[in-house]
């Protein structure tokens, strides 16, 4: 059993940074997949960023990619997402997920576990 609690989110100004952290309870992280997806009302969850079993290889959504990265701590069970040049179109909530396989995977189905959210808003 794997569970996931993400802390972190907050208001802040475009321009402006944030860093997610993502925590998780597994006896075997290091096993891991991870990712991050956000969610507004309304929409789809949309993939993020996501990291391989040993951090090694990662991949991002272009709508990200130079401002967003993302990290992980096998040693602490924890994962990260900082979040650098926010803009209003960032503001969602933001998951953090799990998945058995060790491989990156996109697709929200593809992950087993999921975290609660954290909100995030960026002010124009």
């Amino acid at each position: 059993q794997v569970q996931l609690a993400e802390s972190g989110g907050g208001l802040v100004q475009a321009g402006g940074s944030l860093r997610l952290s993502c925590a998780a309870t597994a006896r075997t992280f290091s096993g891991l997949a991870m990712g991050w997806f956000r969610q507004v009302p309304g929409k789809e969850r949309e993939f993020v960023a996501a990291i391989r079993w040993s951090g090694g290889s990662t991949d991002y959504a272009d709508s990200v990619l130079g401002r967003f990265t993302i990290s992980r701590d096998n040693a602490e069970n924890t994962m990260y997402l900082q979040m650098n040049s926010l803009k209003p179109d960032d503001t969602a909530v933001y998951y953090c997920a799990a998945r058995t396989g060790r491989g990156i995977v996109q697709l929200p189905t593809g992950y087993d576990y999921w975290g609660q959210g954290t909100s995030v808003t960026v002010s124009s």
